[in-house]
């Protein structure tokens, strides 16, 4: 086990396309208004069967050099404790420097990666650590049915009875033959590409033909994805935002583990997620990733995605998903 880093771009397999973001820390300087914000296993299957799980940026604040008001002082007067902090900017708070170091302290294997990025809902200030493109395996199916919703919205209709009952096994219980059928019915990778386009997301490429769990994507995107999801300022309506969000809330026991371990207790009403598991076929190694929202503390939320691979076991991976989850949160820890 060694501290692991972030992959180099160049070091990623030639089957992904390395991709670039900027990534902005937010800057908090007191008189400056920070600008708003808008919120973003899978089985083993054989050679011909479908690849995802089974049932078993930062928020740039405004930091807007503010104009220091410098108090005109008489000479024998002392400055008042006002007029001195409206001189004094606070001080800068790099967010990414902060995940980085908690992310490296983090025991990962030699050779798997990860990936981590994190909003502070209620300050929004956000954070990326990793840029590299990962498979999503099962977590596609949150963007599935966000891209199902926006095509239902378009045409002025809710969803019908049997795209909600896709949808429930899709995302409660992780049900792959359920993901297909909505999958094909968005159009595949080209009508996922349609609505990310819309959503904002930028490096998120559907997988060929039917294997969607082959969807490459990166953590920042997957923070964009749960800003539409669960923010305001989205292209989703606040019913279909609302119906996601619920079954997020309701994943199948077993299927709870992930970001989930960054909440301050356990229970349903602190954390929606969905969780992607799955062994690639050619290596033997595991994907394992979670994406979703948690609540600490006095019901502080924050929007968490971990993306890793080249786990050796399910297990290890989900320990380190979970490790790096709880490092994102504790960035903010004394905020």
């Amino acid at each position: 086990m060694f501290p692991h880093r972030a992959r180099p771009r160049g070091d990623r397999p030639s089957r992904r396309r390395s991709l670039v973001y900027a990534s902005v820390a937010s800057v908090v300087l007191v008189g400056a208004a920070s600008s708003g914000t808008m919120y973003v296993k899978a089985q083993a299957h054989d050679a011909e069967g479908l690849v995802s799980s089974s049932v078993a940026s930062g928020a740039g604040a405004s930091s807007g050099a503010t104009e220091a008001m410098e108090a005109t002082v008489e000479s024998s007067a002392v400055p008042t404790a006002a007029a001195s902090s409206r001189s004094r900017p606070s001080p800068v708070v790099d967010r990414d420097a902060l995940l980085a170091e908690a992310v490296e302290a983090v025991a990962v294997e030699d050779g798997a990666a990860v990936s981590v990025s994190v909003l502070d809902v209620s300050s929004g200030e956000s954070a990326v650590y990793g840029d590299g493109a990962f498979d999503t395996a099962s977590i596609v199916k949150v963007d599935i049915l966000a891209s199902v919703l926006l095509r239902a919205q378009d045409a002025g209709r809710g969803l019908s009875a049997q795209e909600k009952t896709y949808a429930t096994a899709m995302i409660r219980n992780s049900d792959n033959a359920s993901a297909t059928a909505l999958w094909t019915a968005i159009g595949q990778a080209e009508g996922l590409r349609a609505a990310n386009k819309r959503f904002g997301l930028r490096d998120t490429e559907g997988g060929d033909g039917a294997l969607w769990g082959l969807t490459q994507t990166t953590a920042a995107d997957q923070l964009t994805l749960l800003r539409q999801v669960f923010g305001d300022e989205s292209e989703l309506s606040e019913g279909s935002r609302a119906y996601l969000v619920g079954l997020m809330g309701e994943v199948a026991v077993g299927q709870d583990w992930g970001v989930s371990a960054a909440a301050s207790g356990v229970g349903a009403s602190e954390f929606a997620l969905k969780n992607g598991w799955l062994p690639r076929s050619a290596t033997g190694l595991w994907d394992i990733n979670s994406v979703g929202r948690v609540s600490v503390g006095g019901g502080r939320e924050f929007l968490v995605a971990v993306l890793s691979d080249g786990n050796s076991t399910k297990e290890k991976g989900i320990s380190v998903v979970e490790a790096v989850a709880k490092a994102a949160v504790s960035c903010f820890e004394g905020d």
